[in-house]
């Protein structure tokens, strides 16, 4: 099955999609809005007709829909992570990535199980409870073993400041034994990039390597699941091909995975493609997208798949990154290195990171900012821990029940955050900020977040409902 066509990315479809929806007619327009707000979803035509929107009018309808969504489905919350990369080795040609097997230009490293713990004890001093493990798709001569055994020092390393709480992955595409394996480890979130569905792009920049495979990597997300997986991440590079068409490639990925097994992504990153040392093609995007039509990506994502959580990485400057807030991020990584050994300074960045940040501030830079607009900066893990994933979380979500949870669950998590981690100047922002957000709650949420920051005001660590 998975050495065989992805049929479930259907090219002539999307091309016959965006032809029959490639002017943006006002009524059409407001009608797919009005259809947005209902928060049941969008299908392709839909996502088509907002793709073609130019009109200033018809952009802010677009954004402030979008931020209907978000503020009704997540609230104020914002997820913080960090990624750890614990090696640069790769033994793929992808053109627009620093990591490409035949580039001379990046110091090659594959950190010790005693550099990763290191470099995690690092992120929790920062006050970091989640990250993304990253690895180039290859391994030192333990395999993929050598994963496994990382995932296992992360989670080993516990001081008096806290612990990593949850760890998601994005390695390779796995074989279904393979998925088993990591699922075994505790896993979060299992993420993987199809960077593009067009296919003869998709040739066109990755020349070497198994990732040459465009099918095998399309149906990793089928076998994550068959190996009970149920929470995974999807994305599209952004720049490599018509952002129209990726969008709509996309949507059938999801569509296929809630077909098959009921549930689609847990969440979906929107890299743009960004400068990479030795990558002529990073630097200048076959396809780039303004920066106008990579707010309309986002708003259009929680449009079409609302209960979905969007990701934004510091590759995006800060400006940006706090323009697409309102418009349905619910996830961004803060004080982030794309190399290995980045966190303690043993390498450089533009020597041997994957690509180049936008955003290079710290994390409590990250946080008094997002607090100081109204965003509550959120180090939950409670819904993994307690087994609310997969359809389980979507039972929660789609009738709004779990911001019974993760509201009273954000503001605990902050409140913890503040209480160890914080500068004076973030404290005081953060402390009036959850004041001003439990005095807007109600009910049961109101009642659980006073008592669970209360708990934290007492000296209690990692509560939640």
């Amino acid at each position: 099955m998975y050495n065989v066509n992805a049929d479930f990315i259907n090219e002539q479809k999307i091309s016959e999609t965006l032809e029959n929806n490639k002017r943006a007619d006002p009524g059409k327009v407001s009608e797919v809005l009005a259809k947005a707000k209902e928060m049941k979803g969008l299908n392709m035509d839909d996502v088509a007709v907002l793709t073609c929107i130019t009109d200033p009018m018809q952009l802010q309808e677009l954004f402030d829909t979008a931020n209907q969504l978000k503020e009704t489905i997540y609230g104020k919350r914002l997820v913080i992570f960090a990624p750890l990369y614990i090696s640069n080795l790769c033994s793929n040609e992808c053109l627009y990535c620093a990591f490409r097997v035949t580039n001379k230009s990046i110091t090659r490293n594959a950190l010790s199980q005693k550099h990763i713990e290191k470099e995690t004890e690092i992120l929790i001093n920062q006050g970091h409870k989640r990250v993304l493990l990253v690895a180039g798709e290859s391994y030192p001569k333990e395999g993929f073993d050598y994963v496994l055994e990382s995932i296992r020092s992360v989670y080993r390393v516990k001081n008096e400041h806290g612990e990593i709480r949850r760890i998601n992955v994005n390695v390779a595409p796995l074989s279904k034994d393979e998925f088993k394996l990591l699922k075994e480890e505790k896993i979060g979130t299992y993420q993987i990039f199809q960077e593009t569905y067009h296919r003869q792009t998709y040739r066109k920049v990755h020349v070497g390597g198994k990732k040459k495979d465009y099918n095998w990597r399309a149906w990793a997300l089928h076998r994550a699941m068959e190996a009970g997986i149920d929470d995974l991440g999807i994305g599209v590079l952004f720049g490599l091909f018509d952002y129209r068409f990726e969008i709509l490639a996309m949507m059938q990925h999801i569509n296929e995975l809630e077909d098959k097994f009921g549930v689609g992504p847990h969440t979906i990153s929107v890299p743009r493609l960004e400068p990479a040392t030795g990558s002529d093609l990073a630097s200048h995007p076959p396809f780039a997208v303004a920066d106008m039509d990579f707010k309309k990506i986002v708003a259009i994502l929680r449009l079409a798949v609302p209960y979905t959580g969007i990701i934004m990485s510091t590759r995006e400057t800060a400006q940006m990154r706090r323009g697409t807030f309102a418009l349905g991020v619910s996830q961004i990584s803060a004080g982030s290195r794309t190399n290995p050994g980045g966190y303690d300074g043993e390498t450089e960045d533009d020597i041997s990171g994957q690509f180049s940040l936008g955003d290079h501030r710290p994390l409590d830079e990250v946080i008094r900012d997002v607090a100081s607009m109204g965003y509550v900066p959120s180090f939950c893990t409670a819904c993994y821990r307690m087994g609310r994933t997969g359809q389980d979380f979507m039972d929660l979500a789609k009738p709004g029940d779990i911001k019974l949870h993760c509201a009273p669950n954000g503001l605990s998590s902050f409140a913890e955050y503040l209480r160890n981690y914080a500068t004076p100047e973030t404290k005081e922002v953060g402390e009036k900020l959850i004041q001003e957000s439990i005095n807007q709650m109600s009910g049961l949420a109101q009642k659980r977040a006073v008592k669970l920051v209360n708990r934290v005001k007492q000296g209690k660590d990692d509560v939640y409902c």
